[in-house]
């Protein structure tokens, strides 16, 4: 019988070998895409995709108006029709120039993805806009996650946003405050899209923006009370219908937590006071974590606004983050910094506190250049205690370059990281690269959401930092699958 030294031995890979193997192994492994803004096709035109919303998603509006003529106003432009404004973004970005931005590349990449190589050589939007009209949602859906290889998205479920929570509740749904329920079950719409597939997250911006005017507006169509508690049977309710992952936001600039924040209107509660005492608690009683998006410039220019692409990026002050996982132990968070500056610090941070995952390359580091120094960074400090991309993507086609790009930046980081260890004299085999690739796809995240949280008290605050103050929740994944033609159309 061969002896597992022996057996250990002929596994190895070095060389040549070795890089083949890793960049074998980064693409065909299966990722969780742990943050997007998508939507399944059943809930109607919530779902974006196709061609046209491709090319006028805001980073290609944003990169035509550096070069459209000077009489193209943004008014002008917004009211056009999605047709007409995609025409002049392939106009202007793909006919009058090469296409060479990432965002412009992506376009390249998901086309010859989907099989349309031929019309991209004729450079023929018709066609390509055809091609797409003629597909069905579901099985494009279906073929995009093949593509992407994904085996599963997060989404982004807003219950402030009514037409999105038209999807899940009729719209004169009431919650009962004695037990944080929706009154009536025949108020909850019955789900059919593919929950192994889509999985939900309750974003609560307005909490951290200190948003209580929202709020209230909110507690009082649903007859909640305007207190405190009805805030957080308002959170309960919607994490029961939407059987969520985690709760999430994405913080304002001038986010504050501490003695130091200020109410956004007088008598308001600030955002400090919301989260110790609505969103702390419902995450510790339904062992929610909370992911967090730092980082960007709201506003910089709303004459972009109705893209989506008026926001910019600023440096975070990485201090409330740090705050907050010092303070609420029992609380598990997820972190990504959309500025380049603020990266090496929130490494540190998360070697320092356990209940911190970091999570992906998000938004205008979403770069070829941005996912090499980040993940470089994140291997070297972390290992694969961390996420190494989400999408983000709020067009469903977008899934295909954005996990293309990424895998291929990623390869190439783990390449060199591998042939380092190969150099010390480290066996590695395939099944090695496969349990670490698996980690940093998705695998960490699953762990750092499956483990528990530390009973000890918060740790005391920092010299000279403002003090403060100091249930199981059973998600059923395949809830909303049904199967057949009137089910989810994938199992």
């Amino acid at each position: 019988m061969e002896s597992p030294a022996k057996k250990q031995r002929s596994d190895t890979l070095h060389g040549d070998a070795l890089a083949r193997k890793v960049r074998e192994v980064v693409t065909a492994t299966p990722a969780i895409d742990v943050h997007t803004h998508l939507f399944p096709g059943q809930h109607g035109d919530l779902l974006l995709w196709g061609i046209d919303e491709l090319l006028t998603y805001h980073y290609l509006v944003s990169e035509m108006f550096m070069v459209a003529p000077a009489e193209l106003s943004h008014e002008e432009f917004f009211a056009l029709p999605k047709s007409g404004q995609a025409d002049l973004v392939w106009r202007y970005l793909f006919m009058d120039r090469s296409p060479i931005s990432e965002a412009q590349l992506g376009i390249l990449t998901c086309l010859q993805k989907l099989g349309l190589s031929d019309q991209l050589l004729r450079k023929d939007l018709p066609s390509i806009r055809k091609w797409f009209v003629e597909q069905d949602p579901l099985k494009h859906t279906s073929k995009v996650f093949e593509l992407a290889n994904l085996k599963y998205v997060i989404m982004t479920n807003i219950p402030f946003d009514r037409k999105e929570a038209n999807c899940w509740v009729k719209p004169d749904a009431q919650i009962n405050f004695a037990d944080s329920s929706f009154a009536d079950d025949d108020k909850i719409i019955q789900q059919r899209f593919c929950a192994s597939r889509f999985k939900t997250a309750l974003r609560i911006d307005q909490i951290l923006k200190g948003d209580w005017g929202t709020i209230c507006e909110c507690l009082r169509a649903r007859g909640l009370p305007e207190t405190f508690d009805g805030a957080k049977a308002f959170l309960r309710a919607w994490a029961k219908v939407f059987q969520c992952e985690y709760m999430m936001a994405s913080t304002p600039g001038d986010f504050v937590y501490g003695s130091a924040g200020e109410p956004r209107q007088p008598g308001w509660p600030t955002a400090t006071k919301l989260i110790d005492e609505v969103m702390v608690p419902v995450a510790e009683e339904l062992q929610l974590p909370l992911a967090l998006k730092l980082g960007a410039k709201r506003g910089m220019n709303p004459a972009l606004n109705p893209c989506g692409g008026g926001d910019g990026v600023m440096i975070a002050d990485v201090g409330p983050l740090e705050e907050m996982c010092r303070r609420c132990p029992k609380v598990k968070f997820l972190a990504t910094f959309l500025c380049r500056v603020n990266q090496h610090e929130v490494c540190v941070l998360a070697q320092k506190f356990r209940n911190l995952h970091i999570y992906g390359c998000w938004w205008y580091c979403n770069n070829p250049s941005m996912i090499d120094e980040i993940t470089k960074m994140r291997v070297e400090m972390l290992g694969t205690a961390f996420t190494a991309q989400h999408s983000d993507s709020r067009v469903l086609d977008q899934l295909i370059y954005k996990w293309d790009h990424s895998r291929r930046v990623i390869a190439e980081v783990l390449v060199k990281q591998y042939e380092l260890l190969d150099s010390r004299g480290w066996p590695i085999s395939e099944d090695d690269l496969k349990r670490d690739v698996g980690r940093l796809l998705g695998g960490s995240y699953e762990e750092f959401m499956s483990k528990g949280v530390t009973d000890s008290a918060p740790c005391p605050p920092i010299p000279d930092a403002p003090a403060r103050p100091p249930k199981p929740f059973m998600r059923n994944s395949k809830r909303f699958c049904l199967p057949g033609t009137d089910g989810c159309g994938c199992c």
